[in-house]
């Protein structure tokens, strides 16, 4: 059950996890559907059972920035599910996506009903929180090819996993495909990494830790 190796779930009895299941329902998107845009009402908590999408915020302009690639397992919606509020971001599948969505009424009463749940509701939106200081800092202090270096550790070295597209990586950055691609060079003609087929494999982590300084 998808709902065990949820980070909110991982230790409800099994009673409660059948009655959570009861207030459940699984959605299936194609590559390129929106799950949903920013200011739409929330149906509920959302966990990928299969599949990516990202995050993502448009400007006026329509320039996207991504705010984080959602994996198997992973869970979002996780704001307004609980503060009742519209959708803050937009969601988009990056291949075929099957989501469990989770209602928001069962969610509150579980608040309400078990300090263990809310407990862990708080610890949750503390990370979140935190991740986006994070982000914040590093958009403000680092140039974009050290705020590169920074975000290709964190992306999957498996390649069976998808990968990053340059514009991705710059909407992840919040600057433009151009100056992702000289950045990449810089790295690759340093000796830090190698390009191939797409990907980026670090080849000189010594190399490397200097770039994200």
């Amino acid at each position: 059950m998808i709902l065990r190796g949820n980070e909110y779930f991982d230790d409800l009895s099994e009673t409660m996890l059948k009655d959570i299941s009861e207030h459940m329902h699984l959605r299936e998107y194609q590559r390129g559907d929106v799950l949903f845009w920013e200011g739409d009402p929330c149906n509920g908590l959302h966990i990928v059972e299969h599949g990516s999408a990202k995050i993502f915020k448009l400007s006026p302009q329509g320039r996207q920035y991504i705010v984080r690639i959602l994996q198997e397992g992973d869970t979002f919606a996780e704001v307004p599910a609980f503060d009742e509020g519209a959708n803050p971001v937009n969601v988009e599948a990056l291949e075929i996506c099957r989501v469990w969505v989770i209602d928001s009424g069962k969610l509150h009463e579980l608040v309400m009903a078990h300090p263990v749940f809310a407990q862990k509701v708080l610890v949750n939106f503390g990370r979140m929180l935190r991740g986006m200081v994070k982000m914040v800092s590093e958009m403000a202090f680092y140039q974009v090819t050290h705020r590169l270096a920074r975000l290709i550790v964190e992306l999957p070295q498996d390649k069976s996993a998808p990968h990053w597209t340059q514009e991705q990586l710059a909407a992840r950055l919040g600057t433009v495909r151009e100056v992702v691609a000289r950045s990449l060079k810089e790295m690759e003609r340093s000796g830090a990494i190698k390009l191939e087929d797409r990907r980026i494999q670090i080849v000189n982590q010594e190399v490397f830790n200097q770039w994200m300084q």
